[in-house]
C-alpha cells in the first residue's frame, strides 16, 4: 500500500498529465485546482466540464461520480480515471452523454 504522500504525488502527477492531454486536444484549461482539497471543487475545469481525476489500483466509479457532481456546480461532471496498467477512462452521466451526442449529431 502506498503512503499518503506517495498517493498524493501519484494523484497530482495524473492531474498534470490530464491537463496536458486536454490542452493538446485544444481545451482551454486553467490548470489544476490546488485548493480543492481545502475548499472543495473539481480538480480541473475545462470548457463546460468539471473534472475529477482519479488514479488508483482499483476504481470506485459511483463514489467518484458523486464527488464530481457535488463539485460541478453549473458545469458537467466528468471523471477521468486510470487504474494501474489500464487505459484511462472518461466517465460521465448517461444523460449528459446523450446531450453531447445529440448536439454533435444534429
Amino acid at each position: 500500500m502506498a503512503s499518503g504522500k506517495a498517493s498524493r504525488d501519484k494523484g497530482a502527477a495524473w492531474e498534470r498529465e490530464v491537463v496536458h492531454l486536454l490542452r493538446a486536444a485544444g481545451f482551454s484549461v486553467t490548470g489544476r485546482n490546488l485548493d480543492q482539497s481545502r475548499e472543495g471543487g473539481a480538480d480541473i475545469h475545462a470548457g463546460p466540464y468539471a473534472i475529477e481525476c482519479k488514479r488508483r489500483a482499483r476504481i470506485a466509479l459511483h463514489e467518484w461520480m458523486d464527488q464530481a457532481q457535488a463539485a460541478a456546480g453549473d458545469l458537467t461532471p466528468l471523471v477521468v480515471a486510470k487504474a494501474d496498467r489500464k487505459p484511462a477512462l472518461a466517465i460521465m452521466l448517461l444523460e449528459d452523454w446523450l446531450k453531447l451526442v445529440e448536439v454533435n449529431n444534429a
